[in-house]
């Protein structure tokens, strides 16, 4: 599971061999079964999740108690609830093992720290943060801009192992719409 991490790290930062130990002594590895919540809505929210092998989703319910998925993560993502992670506050939503799913987990202490000890690693943070702000930038804007049909052939193009892995009453869910017409819209035929 750690190859995988410091692998990631090193896309983005040098990291010296010699600490590389020191640095995987800050996460907690851990495996859920599939459906399984690694966070509750309503729980403080204790820490940050990097995917090694699997699938999560952000999700909450909303007052109809509808479904509503919010992001995925699949290996070599990151996931949590950012505002509440980083204020250690309850969170509003749900994160849930799409599929069986191997993690490393960082506290929010052991986070600090580690930001502390090796400066490096604020700025892989900062990166990784920023693209993730821009993939919700980008959600938004095709969520207004596109049809239902447009926006799932568009996710499907740029992310088919999602459209391959996630149960489709999930996809649809995140895409914002029914699973019945999410049905229909992979039925037809791409104009």
């Amino acid at each position: 599971m750690s190859k995988e991490l410091i692998s990631h790290f090193r896309k983005y930062v040098e990291i010296n061999t010699e600490h590389i130990p020191t640095i995987l002594s800050y996460f907690e590895p851990a495996i859920f079964a599939k459906k399984s919540n690694l966070m509750n809505d309503n729980s403080q929210c204790r820490f940050h999740f990097f995917v090694t092998k699997g699938c999560l989703r952000l999700f909450f319910v909303c007052d109809k108690g509808v479904e509503q998925t919010i992001q995925f993560a699949i290996e070599n993502w990151w996931l949590t609830d950012y505002l509440a992670f980083e204020n250690q506050t309850e969170t509003e939503f749900i994160i849930q093992a799409v599929e069986k799913t191997e993690v490393l987990a960082i506290s929010y202490q052991n986070q600090e720290k580690l930001l502390k000890k090796y400066p490096q690693l604020e700025h892989y943070f900062r990166l990784i943060y920023q693209r993730a702000f821009a993939a919700t930038q980008h959600r938004s804007k095709y969520l207004h801009t596109l049809s239902s049909e447009q926006l799932y052939f568009l996710f499907n193009d740029k992310f088919p192992e999602f459209t391959r892995r996630v149960p489709q009453h999930i996809l649809a869910s995140y895409l914002n719409m029914t699973p019945e017409y999410l049905s229909e819209i992979k039925a037809r035929k791409r104009s």
